[in-house]
């Protein structure tokens, strides 16, 4: 099966590509590769290669930086979005899109499902929003959208590795405790991507996190916990809980973006584990690789 890959740089492409199945095909692009926002220029690369399936994980991530370039974030995450929907639909192939918890407004107090209401709080979730409609639209029964949260890895930029980074240099921080929403390991999302591939025929809305719930705060005490624990980090620090109101940012974030599962974990047959045990896992191997 030949699948071709947007986004391959990025910290869920890397996970994709060391968790592919042996008889997966892969065809990884990324920015230096194709301009997603160029229509014929994406119509053209999937045509040349006739990839069975394309995972959209490209994607435009910087939340704050997309309150001032709007034309950026929207290039990427809707005309891109939809360009590569586009081209699947030309050339046949099944398409994953990867989303975001960002598209609600956190209004909620219990997890959000695939039927609640969308409402974006910033640029960036409104961008995401426009660009899952499009797939849908365009894709329609061959398109399958993935809304996933708070993702790390031990790969690129992201928060885990920004905590240890100011953790190993200070000797007190503040964390937002204000904000609830649930870690996710780039790699199980990555293992979930496989096994709906293996699935066939799924489309629709599902939502991916790993299981349980966590404030900003809790998050960065469980980074310092199991980074102490494996010696990872060799001195403690001061982890002060902060309001939203105390760390002001261009981007509004939703206060609560809980999602729900269920329809995922029935259709794929299992759980994800609980968020502290995949950070455990990343951990270990992050330090691995660091006494390698």
């Amino acid at each position: 099966m030949r699948v071709m890959l947007f986004g391959a740089l990025g910290q869920l492409g890397w996970e994709l590509r060391r968790t592919a199945p042996e008889k997966i095909d892969i065809i990884p692009l990324d920015y230096e590769d194709v301009d997603i926002s160029d229509k014929n220029a994406v119509i053209r690369i999937v045509a040349g290669h006739s990839p069975d399936y394309i995972i959209n994980a490209a994607a435009y991530t910087a939340v704050d930086k997309a309150e001032e370039k709007k034309e950026d974030a929207f290039a990427v995450n809707e005309t891109g979005a939809a360009n590569i929907a586009f081209a699947a639909m030309k050339a046949g192939a099944k398409l994953i899109h990867i989303s975001t918890d960002f598209v609600f407004d956190g209004m909620k107090s219990t997890p959000y499902t695939t039927d609640d209401a969308t409402a974006p709080l910033s640029v960036y979730g409104l961008s995401k929003l426009m660009g899952e409609k499009h797939v849908l639209d365009i894709a329609n029964k061959n398109a399958l959208v993935i809304r996933t949260s708070w993702l790390y890895s031990m790969h690129g930029n992201n928060f885990v590795k920004s905590m240890l980074r100011f953790m190993g240099n200070k000797t007190e921080i503040g964390i937002v405790a204000d904000q609830i929403g649930t870690p996710t390991w780039a790699k199980g999302l990555a293992e979930a991507i496989w096994n709906f591939i293996k699935k066939q025929g799924i489309h629709g809305i599902f939502h991916w996190s790993d299981s349980g719930v966590a404030s900003w705060y809790d998050f960065a005490v469980a980074i310092k916990e199991e980074a102490m624990a494996i010696r990872l980090l060799t001195h403690d620090i001061t982890i002060k809980p902060i309001g939203t109101v105390d760390y002001p940012v261009p981007a509004k974030r939703p206060c609560y973006s809980v999602l729900n599962k269920g329809l995922t974990w029935n259709s794929l047959g299992y759980y994800a584990p609980h968020w502290r045990e995949s950070l455990r896992k990343m951990l270990k191997e992050l330090k691995e690789n660091t006494d390698a």
